[in-house]
């Protein structure tokens, strides 16, 4: 019982106790993951930049201050409301400038234009998405081609948690993401392990076909 709670509490955190702590990890666990996604981007100054499930902000927040272009616009989606007020106080003053917009919604269903963005990053992520497959076709809607998506996690973790019952079913394997990328029509798609203060984590690669 608790294992599915807090697999709940990470995949969509509510206000509450559990949100609040899961809140915490994230802050202090994510950290480089996001920092790290946000860099491995290759973020340019006019780009229009998507942050899948955005947690408490700290990729959003980093990502924009990249976007010093007139074009450069951060934009933020996320499925759980607590989470969502949660960023729209960290980045407040990028959101009243315009910088920065935030959609309270699912990743597989987002009310963006097609071929409307140059990249995308995550982290810690697509485990929690039901349908794999609807989630990366809708992401390739919504990129342009040849735009790049960077996701970031650190598998030994994920899986010491998924056999405990933590993580649902087997959507957390790396293996079944990329070829949900695949499928759905991405290219150069690619796993490598990365060292970034003490911390080993994977970094997964995959570029929308031109």
């Amino acid at each position: 019982m608790w294992a599915k709670k807090l697999g709940s509490q990470l995949g969509r955190p509510t206000r509450s106790v559990g949100g609040w702590l899961v809140s915490k990890l994230f802050k202090t666990r994510n950290q480089v993951l996001e920092e790290s996604a946000v860099q491995l981007c290759r973020i340019q100054p006019g780009d229009t930049v998507l942050e899948l499930g955005h947690g408490p902000g700290l990729g959003l927040e980093s990502a924009a201050k990249l976007l010093t272009g007139p074009t450069g616009h951060m934009i933020g989606v996320d499925y759980s409301e607590y989470m969502h007020q949660m960023a729209k106080e960290r980045v407040k003053e990028f959101l009243e400038s315009g910088k920065v917009t935030l959609h309270l919604c699912d990743v597989a269903a987002m009310p963006l234009e097609d071929n409307s963005v140059d990249k995308v990053f995550h982290c810690n992520c697509y485990y929690f998405w039901p349908d794999l497959r609807k989630a990366a076709s809708e992401i390739h809607r919504v990129m342009k081609p040849g735009g790049l998506i960077v996701t970031t996690l650190r598998h030994s973790h994920v899986a010491v948690l998924a056999a405990k019952r933590v993580m649902p079913g087997e959507n957390w394997r790396p293996e079944a993401y990329m070829a949900a990328l695949r499928d759905s029509g991405f290219t150069d798609i690619r796993m490598e392990d990365i060292q970034h203060r003490n911390i080993t984590f994977q970094a997964i690669y995959a570029t929308a076909l031109t």
